[in-house]
């Protein structure tokens, strides 16, 4: 799930920046000025329209913290001796 959310999510991001770079160099903008406007526009904008997917994004990660946590901790638990498996 998270590998999967995490692509569309980037994918989106990087939709969000190349879309209104790509009308602006149209409109005989110059590289740098539209790349960068791109990028102020394209901040707020995700925010509003990939909210939900970002939730879940962060929803994956705290999963995946949690789930490597517990392993972590079991695994010095076994290192000390403590955990009988």
């Amino acid at each position: 799930m998270l590998a999967r959310d995490l692509a569309r999510y980037s994918a989106a991001r990087l939709a969000l920046v190349a879309l209104p770079a790509v009308l602006l160099l149209l409109a005989g903008v110059p590289l740098l000025v539209a790349v960068l406007l791109a990028v102020v526009v394209a901040l707020p904008v995700s925010m509003v329209l990939l909210g939900s997917l970002q939730q879940r994004v962060n929803a994956d990660l705290a999963v995946w913290a949690q789930r490597r946590r517990a392993e972590r901790d079991q695994l010095r638990r076994q290192l000390r001796g403590d955990d009988p498996d």
